[in-house]
């Protein structure tokens, strides 16, 4: 390819097509299966209880990888508590606006999705840590215009009132958002196995070097950040649904950029399976801790960040023996 077909942003070759192998999928489908299984368990008198725990764990899972699936392009965002939050406030407006649910989730989802556009283009140019900063103060940007909206607009600082997700029926909330994790995952697959995986990882090792094989720069990172965005807002609907209630406060708290991340990082960066398990064991710890030591929800998200670093690199992908560069899905 010569230096002017580079410079002008040349399509991406065609990549080779890449083996799925049954070590790679067989967790994937295992864990999918499990999780599909778990409100048919005898759960005894606390079976509400425990589903909404198993509940949050895939909101977690969609969040983990949805951040994941940004990640693999080189972009390091703390904006994604900005995107739940404006999917659980873009939901609660539109069913306020008589839209049905079923076409108000998605409509939301596709509302952050144009909002993370006009980010991705005005941060272009930004890159790690002042990309990250970039990202984290918009957060904060859009936290205080919801805080400062009207009440009879969106509560104000005092929150807004969701109607409960397909009328409040645990079990059937459980279908829904392993139904959106399910969706989350395939599109994780999709970015892997086609040649969206390899303009990412391009960029990710070097935006020079992604110019010399023709890879778009622009729009590749723009469509990770879409893509990101989209799936962090319908995790955003699934809770503004199942708490019936959401605030900025807590909406577009700092936790919720920094949860995908460290879950993401402790299961293990640009896999899908790695993202979820992380989700899952981190939130299992989270509520095993919660009664027994203070504050133990941030100790053990600190520790595990530091801890998967030093000794997991990983993450608990980096746990399978004969783990080649890649192999995972």
């Amino acid at each position: 390819m010569s230096a002017r077909q580079a410079e002008a942003g040349a399509p991406v070759r065609a990549a080779p097509r890449r083996e799925i192998t049954p070590g790679a999928v067989l967790p994937l489908l295992g864990f999918l299966l499990l999780a599909a299984l778990f409100p048919f368990l005898p759960l005894g008198t606390r079976s509400e209880f425990l589903l909404q725990i198993a509940f949050f764990t895939l909101v977690a899972g969609i969040m983990a990888l949805s951040w994941d699936i940004l990640a693999r392009s080189g972009q390091v965002s703390l904006a994604h508590a900005a995107f739940y939050g404006l999917g659980a406030y873009g939901y609660a407006l539109l069913l306020k606006a008589g839209l049905p649910w079923l076409l108000a989730m998605p409509v939301a989802a596709l509302l952050a999705g144009g909002v993370s556009l006009i980010l991705g283009t005005v941060t272009m140019r930004l890159s790690g840590m002042y990309f990250a900063i970039a990202t984290l103060a918009f957060t904060e940007v859009v936290r205080t215009i919801i805080q400062n909206l009207p009440e009879s607009v969106a509560g104000g600082a005092t929150g807004l009132l969701v109607p409960a997700l397909l009328g409040g029926n645990s079990r059937a909330q459980y279908g829904l958002a392993w139904g959106l994790l399910a969706f989350t995952v395939l599109v994780s697959l999709a970015v892997r196995l086609t040649r969206l995986h390899f303009a990412f990882a391009a960029i990710r090792q070097g935006e020079e070097t992604a110019r010399v094989l023709g890879v778009s720069i622009v729009r590749f990172k723009l469509l990770a950040f879409f893509i990101s965005s989209c799936l962090a807002a319908l995790a955003g609907v699934l809770y503004a649904g199942k708490t019936f209630f959401i605030n900025p406060l807590e909406t577009f708290s700092l936790a919720n950029s920094i949860a995908p991340l460290t879950t993401s990082i402790f299961g293990g960066l640009y896999t899908t399976l790695g993202p979820v398990l992380g989700a899952t064991v981190l939130r299992v710890a989270e509520e095993v801790l919660h009664n027994s030591v203070k504050n133990g929800y941030l100790v053990v998200y600190g520790l595990v960040l530091m801890l998967s670093i030093l000794w997991l690199p990983r993450g608990l992908m980096g746990l399978r023996r004969g783990r080649k560069h890649g192999g995972d899905l």
